[in-house]
């Protein structure tokens, strides 16, 4: 068995959600910040069969959603000086497969 964590966008979370249910997962949503662009995420997670795991990875694919965004760009030597924006990625979903030593359901 593996725990599939998939971090995605708020605003795809619930049609990945849906979609993984209709094929008979049961899914846990965690609420969840980004800490790049500090904007909310969705964490969900799902115990899986090791032989379900690229399906439930191809559910997300479809499902979520990336796009190009602008945002300032990031001041990380702490002056005080303005930053051209920069182009970044957001969306889509930074999934990890976890194996499970163990699982009870009581």
């Amino acid at each position: 068995m593996k725990l599939v964590m998939a971090i995605v966008k708020d605003d795809d979370s619930f049609n990945i959600m849906n979609a993984l249910n209709i094929e008979g997962f049961s899914v846990t949503k965690l609420a969840s910040t980004g800490g790049f662009l500090k904007v909310g995420n969705t964490t969900l997670i799902c115990g899986v069969d090791d032989d379900k795991v690229d399906f439930v990875i191809d559910v997300i694919k479809k499902q979520g959603h990336s796009k190009k965004q602008f945002t300032n760009g990031i001041n990380i030597d702490g002056n005080n000086y303005s930053q051209p924006p920069i182009e970044v990625t957001i969306g889509g979903a930074t999934i990890f497969v976890l194996d499970v030593d163990k699982f009870v359901k009581v």
